[in-house]
């Protein structure tokens, strides 16, 4: 998969059909677009090509915004990358890119950047200057210019965006298996393991704690939950709790990872987690002992989960 970070650093020699949008979290719905992307380009002699912006286009123009991302850009690629995709385009969105006339953004983008073919889209898609042009008017556009437009039916456009939203309402509800479902993976997390204050380790529970640089990624609920990682080749199992740790009364939001049958040192490693299933809430305990009494209940149960699941 090719990857380019600028629309216009290098025009497109070869033609693509192209599909435009966000793709958060690349989930079901959103595959089965760049399925049916993907198999155009090759019935064609195309290029299959997705257009993206990076940051968020509401990120841009709602200041005020607290969106939260399923998937940080790193994360997005190298799921694209599995997809059969050809070429992955993310533009680096601003507001003078957003008042872009409908007809320059089909000229210059669509045309002349990406040398488009065809073009599959939403019937509900706008564009241009306050987003005020619709698909009849690319369509319109695509007789002036020489390109194909395709109309992704309502039904498949209200699914994408149902899914995205009851993939963000269930990670914030802690249903990890339901968000799982509709990702058609396990969700996941990208971060930075970092010193703790060594709680863990004196408990018998070494903990990687988990630094997420991108504040704009999803976490889920606060609790307890039972993840995956890579360490090298090896896969490694283990419980992570996000929260506040209010046994010893925490300031600070964590992500603390115990790994079963694990102690080496990943001091500065960059990890990846896969959530399976969450456990439960996080709890305030009385005491150390009892934490860490209801620690190993946790570490059984997620034994026994992982035993279930294999």
């Amino acid at each position: 998969m090719i990857i380019k970070r600028n629309l216009f650093e290098a025009q497109e020699d070869h033609h693509t059909v192209v599909t435009i949008g966000t793709f958060d979290g690349v989930h079901v719905g959103h595959r089965k677009i760049i399925e049916r992307l993907v198999a155009n380009a090759r019935a064609n002699d195309l290029k299959s090509t997705i257009l993206t912006f990076f940051p968020h286009p509401r990120m841009v123009l709602q200041q005020a915004s607290d969106l939260k991302l399923l998937n940080t850009l790193d994360e997005k690629i190298a799921i694209l990358e599995k997809t059969g995709l050809d070429q992955l385009i993310i533009h680096p969105f601003s507001k003078s890119f957003s008042r872009m006339t409908a007809e320059s953004y089909v000229k210059e983008v669509l045309v002349d950047a990406i040398n488009a073919k065809k073009v599959i889209i939403g019937y509900d898609h706008r564009f241009g200057r306050n987003r005020t042009a619709t698909i009849d008017d690319l369509i319109r556009y695509g007789e002036q210019y020489d390109f194909e437009v395709e109309q992704i039916g309502a039904k498949e456009v209200d699914e994408v965006s149902v899914s995205s939203t009851k993939i963000r309402k269930a990670l914030q509800a802690g249903q990890i298996e339901t968000a799982n479902n509709y990702l058609g993976y396990e969700y996941l997390i990208t971060g930075t393991v970092s010193k703790g204050k060594g709680l863990g380790r004196q408990i018998d529970f070494p903990t990687a704690n988990i630094e997420v640089a991108e504040s704009y990624k999803l976490i889920p609920l606060n609790g307890v939950y039972v993840v995956k990682s890579e360490v090298g080749n090896r896969e490694l199992y283990g419980m992570m709790n996000i929260g506040y740790n209010p046994t010893v009364n925490g300031e600070q939001r964590s992500i603390e990872v115990n790994f079963f049958d694990f102690d080496e040192d990943l001091y500065g490693r960059k990890l990846t987690i896969r959530f399976l299933h969450r456990l439960r809430d996080e709890q305030r305990f009385d005491s150390v002992d009892d934490l860490q009494e209801q620690l190993k209940k946790d570490r059984e149960q997620s034994l026994a989960y992982i035993a279930g699941k294999k």
